[in-house]
């Protein structure tokens, strides 16, 4: 493991078969569904001397949500959620990134679900970087943020009947990834 961040000064790659990009979201009012998107790509470029100046990017394709239900998953992608056949992509590109503490990164960026853009803020943990058998130099974080569904046109819901709604606003968004240098 390299142990100065100027080391990992370059340009990377998301690595999808050891990357997640999931989700929690509140259910009925008394549990909690998770899922994942298993199509993505995304591009970072780290600078370990100057951590504001890394940037990153990500596009996510909505058909790809997985909750491990199919008749779920196929409701989330009509108008109702997300609406893939006409929003296909989900897309985050940052904005700024600050050094929090020790290995604590602070990132804000554009997060675009069904057309709509706002400000996101996530906090990630450097969590390691190693040389793989195939001599790439790879590195990991992880982060979540929470958003509020409703922000970005995703409003479909239905009332319970002792109070509450099936789904909650509230979702959490997470990050593990492992990212690959370039060149």
């Amino acid at each position: 493991m390299t142990a100065n961040l100027a080391d990992l000064t370059g340009d990377y790659v998301l690595d999808p078969t050891h990357t997640r990009i999931g989700f929690v979201a509140r259910h009925a009012m008394v549990t909690k569904v998770r899922g994942a998107f298993h199509q993505f790509e995304g591009t970072a470029h780290l600078d370990g001397n100057d951590p504001s100046r890394s940037t990153a990017q990500v596009v996510i394709k909505a058909e790809s949500i997985d909750t491990g239900v199919e008749q779920r998953d196929q409701h989330l992608r009509t108008n109702d959620f997300l609406d893939a056949p006409n929003f296909p992509d989900i897309t985050f590109r940052t904005s700024a990134v600050e050094p929090k503490s020790g290995s604590e990164y602070r990132v804000t960026g554009d997060l675009t679900i069904k057309d709509t853009t706002r400000p996101v803020t996530i906090d990630f943990e450097y969590t390691g970087n190693a040389v793989d058998p195939y001599n790439n130099l790879r590195v990991g974080l992880e982060g979540s943020v929470t958003i509020s569904r409703k922000e970005y046109g995703v409003t479909w819901n239905a009332a319970l009947e002792g109070g509450g709604v099936l789904v909650g606003d509230k979702i959490v968004l997470e990050f593990d990834i492992s990212a690959i240098r370039q060149g």
